[in-house]
């Protein structure tokens, strides 16, 4: 169609001609070239419904190129065309009464669907009263624009834009029912909140998603205080008595999973109790063991701690076992102790054994362990405006604030969080959810569609509230009336899935790799604190000599190297004539004892293993 037009074939353009014309790609490849592009492009648009409603057309002015996609997994945005507004709008009724799909609509050009590049030139009205002569195409609604996760924030264009970001990305980590059938589910890992609430203040894209039928949060009461200093940083204060009542109350799964693998020649894998067994390498100690049944397998709803097996199972040896003579040849050899043991750091009970056996005949145990979690001081939270902070402290119920009606906030809020992050919307929400509170109902506050504000606060006068939100509010440890009016009211609060308990990491002493003798790495293996280059050179800048040493020798790799009093070769001890031996002098030497650490030593053996020679200057302390 684009040749039968005008555009000249690719195939038969000059170079003179392929220099000045405007390229036409078809899925990124070249097929014409043109000089009027904007009239191919305005031909193609009137012929679409001809082509495809599946093909886009764009011309890129800044490059000065056509193209045509046609290809699959472009994700492609629906709009109506101003020019076929009052079709759209006469063709209302047969829509509502079902005779017309979006299908149709489609078809019949009513609706176009715009992929990344058509919809970069196109000018789109968010409303009817938006629109004027610029707009090439309209909106179905304003919080169209907006994906599952950012629909779900109310009043979101009152919000800063990143705000509004980083809360479309807690909404995604909030905990609640994430799945119907999770008691079947055997997940590596999941949480669940206990008691999820619908919120109070609502969007029609939360309606639209179905986010109501799995909440992800709890509406609770917030006051806008400084306490104490325990809620500055986006740190938060919680009300021991809402946590005792079940707010942001949630469990933790975790699934440990084996299979017993068969082979060829001997026994493979087996599940039983090591403990009692006498000929397995590797056991642990007696009482990690006391938990495991008959089977080898630990019982339902039993509590275990971090280090206990939960699944026993030995295993031959890695190599193939030696052969001994005596009355014929036999296989004599040790298994091993495979068991799966709790995480170290973790606790909790039992909740499922599944035993099943796999096509290929492997058995397969997995166990379910399950741990309530109520909020401790560092778990995240957020609201779905972008404000998130840890847990700072949970005071006692008759130690906080309260009003004159009695009601104690579950959750202080640092006021200083508010005017540099520009969440206007936080405040109107937390202002709305008041109202519909006290009225028993859901309030709307959909972006661009929202209930007024000046209705929300009308309401409250009419209730015998303040219109600001404000109240009196007086200190629960001294009785005493707090001077300034508090901004209190109720907001949507996620518990997000950053729990302290799954974070929290200290080390005294364990494992030491193999090569550097420093302490190894991640805590999942019980790693060490890296103190890097960048740490040290601040305790350079301070002068702490005695912490470097302490932190970068005596806390990680000290070792005596022996140095050569007359080459500067580091010697080694030789136990059969009692004496150190210097490899370059090749005689029995005196030696100067050099404490450093091993990665220094270790560094020396690389060079010398390159053929650099490296002598040591050791001096002895005055």
């Amino acid at each position: 169609m684009v040749l039968d037009w005008g555009a000249k074939p690719a195939a038969q353009a000059t170079p003179v001609e392929a220099g000045k014309l405007t390229p036409v790609y078809v899925d990124g490849r070249l097929i014409a070239f043109t000089d009027k592009p904007e009239d191919l492009i305005a031909f193609l648009k009137e012929k679409r419904p001809e082509i495809s409603p599946e093909v886009n057309f764009t011309y890129n002015r800044e490059e000065d190129a056509v193209y045509i996609n046609a290809d699959a997994g472009r994700m492609r945005r629906p709009l109506i065309p101003v020019d076929k507004i009052e079709e759209a709008i006469k063709l209302l009724p047969e829509i509502e009464a079902g005779n017309i799909s979006f299908s149709d609509l489609v078809r019949m050009g009513i609706v176009e669907l715009l992929d990344v590049d058509e919809e970069e030139y196109a000018v789109i009205a968010y409303s009817l009263s938006e629109l004027n002569e610029k707009h090439t195409h309209l909106d179905f609604t304003p919080y169209a624009m907006f994906g599952v996760a950012a629909s779900q924030i109310p009043y979101a264009e009152h919000n800063n834009i990143p705000r509004d970001i980083i809360g479309a990305n807690m909404v995604r980590q909030g905990l609640g029912e994430y799945v119907a059938n999770w008691r079947l589910r055997f997940d590596s890992r999941a949480f669940l909140m206990f008691y999820p609430q619908r919120p109070i203040v609502r969007t029609r894209g939360s309606e639209i998603t179905g986010y109501d039928y799995r909440p992800s949060g709890q509406n609770l009461v917030v006051a806008l205080i400084p306490m104490d200093g325990y809620n500055m940083d986006d740190a938060l204060v919680m009300s021991r008595g809402a946590i005792d009542r079940g707010a942001a109350r949630a469990v933790f799964f975790r699934t440990y999973e084996t299979e017993a693998k068969r082979q060829a020649i001997i026994e493979g894998d087996r599940f039983e109790n090591p403990l009692p067994l006498k000929k397995v390498s590797g056991k642990k100690e007696e009482q990690y063991y006391q938990k495991l049944g008959e089977d080898g397998i630990v019982d339902p709803e039993t509590y275990v701690e971090g280090g206990d097996v939960l699944i026993g199972k030995t295993s031959p040896p890695r190599f193939s076992p030696e052969l001994s003579i005596g009355g014929g040849y036999q296989y004599t050899f040790e298994r091993r102790d495979t068991s799966i043991s709790m995480r170290a750091w973790e606790r909790g009970v039992v909740t499922d054994v599944l035993l099943a056996t796999k096509t290929g005949g492997e058995k397969l145990v997995r166990v379910k362990v399950r741990d309530t979690r109520p909020p401790e001081l560092g778990d995240k939270f957020a609201t779905r405006h972008g404000q998130k902070g840890v847990l700072g402290m949970i005071y006692r119920q008759e130690d906080m604030p309260f009003t004159s009606d009695g009601i104690v906030p579950d959750i202080v809020l640092d006021p200083h969080a508010i005017p540099s992050r520009m969440t206007i919307g936080q405040l109107y929400e937390i202002l709305a959810g008041k109202v519909g509170a006290l009225e028993g109902r859901f309030i709307d506050g959909t972006p661009f569609m929202s209930e007024p504000v000046e209705d929300l606060m009308e309401a409250l006068k009419k209730l015998g509230f303040e219109y600001s939100g404000e109240e009196i509010m007086y200190d629960g440890r001294t009785g005493r009336m707090i001077k300034a009016p508090i901004f209190i009211g109720i907001s949507y609060y996620q518990r997000l899935k950053h729990m302290v308990r799954d974070k929290i990491h200290a080390r005294a002493r364990g494992q030491m790799q193999l090569l550097t003798r420093q302490p190894v790495e991640g805590r999942a293996r019980g790693g060490g604190l890296r103190l890097g280059e960048m740490e040290g050179e601040v305790l350079i800048s301070h002068g702490a000599a005695s912490v470097i040493r302490d932190r970068y020798v005596e806390q990680s790799d000290k070792t005596i190297v022996y140095v050569c009093k007359n080459c500067g070769t580091i010697a080694f001890f030789n136990q059969r004539t009692n004496e150190f031996f210097c490899p370059r002098c090749q005689s029995s030497v005196e030696v100067k004892p050099l404490i450093t650490s091993h990665a220094s030593k270790l560094f020396v053996d690389e060079l010398m293993s390159g053929h650099v020679d490296v002598r040591l200057d050791v001096r002895e302390e005055v």
